[in-house]
C-alpha cells in the first residue's frame, strides 16, 4: 500500500467526461489498496475565462477579490470529481483550501504556501476516503482566499505530497512523459524514464512547459518524487527524483527553448567601477529580469559594448527606462532585436564530461547558425541565436548529442 497524491491538469478535466475518466484512473488506485488524494485544475479555460470577467468588471480590480473569483473554477472541479466517485462507490470528499487548511502569504494572486494542516486529511485517507482538493488555492494570514499563481496546481500537488508524506505526487497532463526536446519540432525525441531534479528545474525554467517551475523546486527540497504522465494513454511516464537514482547519467539529457527573448545592446559605455549596476540596477528596481549578459572592452580599454536579454514583452519598457537613463550611463547608442530565441543543452553528466559546449558550437556552426550570446552553468550551456534557426538548431543538436531515438 501506498499513499499518492494524483494531479490533474485544465485538459484532464476538460469536461463531464473526461473527469469521469479521471475518476476511474483514481478508483484504480483506490481499488489496488493506496491511500489517494487528489488535487484538480480548474477545467480549461475555465480560469482564462473568469480572469477576463475581473478585467472586464474594473481593469484596476481589486486582488483579494480577484482571488475569491478565479480560485472558483478549481472548486467546481473538485466537487464534480467528488460527486462522480461516489456514484462509482468511492468514498469522496472535496475539500477546499481554508478548510484543510492550506496556509499561505496573503499576497494575493501569487501567494506562497507557508503550511499545510493534514491531521485531518491524513484520517480520511487512511479510512480510504479519497480527499480532492482544488489546486491554486490558499487561506492567506488576513483569513481571506488567496491563489498561487498561474500554473500554481502543480506546487499545490507537491506541497500536499510533502506535508502528508506521499510515497510519490504523479502529475497527469495532456503528454506521456518528460522528453528530450518538443516532439513537435523532433519527431525523433525520446521520453525518459527518470530524469533529476536539477536537470528538470533548468529545463522548467527555460522554456519546457511540462512542469511548473515552482513545483519542482518545492520537489527538491522536500524529496518528493514525481511521475509525469498522461491523463489519456496507460503506459509509465517520467519519473523526476534524485540523481543518486539514476544509475548512467546522460551527458545531455534534454534540449530546451525560449522565445520570449529580446536582446539589448549598448555600445560605447565606459568602461569603469559602477557603470553594470548604473544600468542593471534600475532594470531590477522596475521588476525587468535580465538574463544573458555579455561585455565586450574595446581595444583602446576605455569603452565597453553591453549586450544582454530581457523577455520580450518588457523589450519597449526596458528601451523607454535606458533611453531615460542615458546621460547617467553615458552610452553612444543602443541597438535591440526581438527576433532571437535562446536553446540551452541541460544533463548532470557535464560534472564530469568535457567538450559539451565545443559539442555545441560545432554543430551549430555547421548548419551556418551564428552564436550572438553564450551563458553556461554547470549543468547547462545556452546560446542566443535568430528565431528564424531555431528549428534547424534543435534538430542539429538533438542529432550531435545522441539523443534521436531509434527508427521503428
Amino acid at each position: 500500500m501506498a499513499r499518492i497524491v494524483m494531479k490533474f491538469g485544465g485538459t484532464s478535466v476538460a469536461d463531464l467526461e473526461r473527469i469521469r475518466n479521471v475518476a476511474q484512473r483514481v478508483k484504480n488506485e483506490v481499488d489496488a489498496g493506496n491511500e489517494v488524494a487528489v488535487v484538480v485544475s480548474a477545467m480549461s479555460q475555465v480560469t482564462n475565462q473568469l480572469v477576463g470577467y475581473c478585467e472586464e468588471a474594473s481593469p484596476m480590480y481589486d486582488a483579494r477579490e480577484y482571488d475569491v473569483v478565479v480560485s472558483s473554477g478549481e472548486q467546481v472541479t473538485s466537487g464534480l470529481l467528488a460527486i462522480v466517485l461516489q456514484s462509482m462507490g468511492v468514498p469522496a470528499r472535496s475539500w477546499q483550501g481554508w478548510q484543510i487548511p492550506i496556509r499561505t502569504d496573503s499576497v494575493h494572486a501569487k501567494a506562497r504556501i507557508a503550511d499545510i494542516g493534514t491531521d485531518e486529511i491524513s484520517t480520511r485517507m487512511k479510512k480510504g476516503e479519497v480527499v480532492v482538493v482544488p489546486g491554486f488555492q490558499g487561506v492567506g494570514t488576513d483569513n481571506r482566499v488567496t491563489t498561487l499563481g498561474r500554473g500554481g496546481s502543480d506546487t499545490s500537488a507537491v506541497a500536499l505530497a510533502a506535508a502528508c508524506g506521499a510515497d510519490r505526487c504523479d502529475i497527469y497532463t495532456d503528454v506521456d512523459g518528460i522528453y528530450t526536446t518538443d516532439p513537435r519540432i523532433v519527431s525523433r525525441a525520446r521520453k525518459l524514464d527518470k530524469i533529476t531534479y536539477e536537470e528538470m528545474l533548468e529545463l522548467a525554467s527555460l522554456g519546457a512547459k511540462v512542469l511548473q517551475t515552482r513545483s519542482v523546486e518545492m520537489a527538491m527540497k522536500h524529496d518528493v518524487r514525481l511521475q509525469v504522465l498522461s491523463s489519456f494513454e496507460d503506459k509509465p511516464g517520467t519519473f523526476v527524483c534524485n540523481e543518486d537514482e539514476i544509475v548512467e547519467k546522460e551527458l545531455v539529457s534534454g534540449i530546451a527553448y525560449s522565445r520570449d527573448e529580446a536582446k539589448v545592446t549598448l555600445i560605447g559605455v565606459p568602461d569603469h567601477p559602477g557603470i553594470s549596476a548604473g544600468i542593471f540596477g534600475p532594470l531590477a528596481d522596475t521588476s525587468i529580469n535580465v538574463d544573458m549578459i555579455v561585455q565586450n572592452v574595446s581595444e583602446d580599454g576605455q569603452t565597453t559594448n553591453m549586450t544582454f536579454t530581457v523577455p520580450r514583452g518588457d523589450l519597449k519598457r526596458a528601451i523607454k527606462l535606458l533611453e531615460s537613463k542615458k546621460e547617467s550611463i553615458v552610452y553612444e547608442r543602443m541597438i535591440f532585436d526581438s527576433d532571437v530565441v535562446k536553446i540551452s543543452v541541460v544533463g548532470v553528466g557535464m560534472r564530469t564530461h568535457a567538450g559539451v559546449a565545443a559539442t555545441m558550437f560545432e554543430a551549430l556552426a555547421e548548419k551556418g547558425i551564428n552564436i550572438q550570446v553564450i551563458t553556461t552553468s554547470e549543468i547547462k550551456v545556452s546560446v542566443l541565436i535568430a528565431e528564424e534557426y531555431l528549428e534547424l538548431a534543435i534538430r542539429a543538436l538533438h542529432t550531435a548529442y545522441g539523443l534521436d531515438a531509434d527508427e521503428e
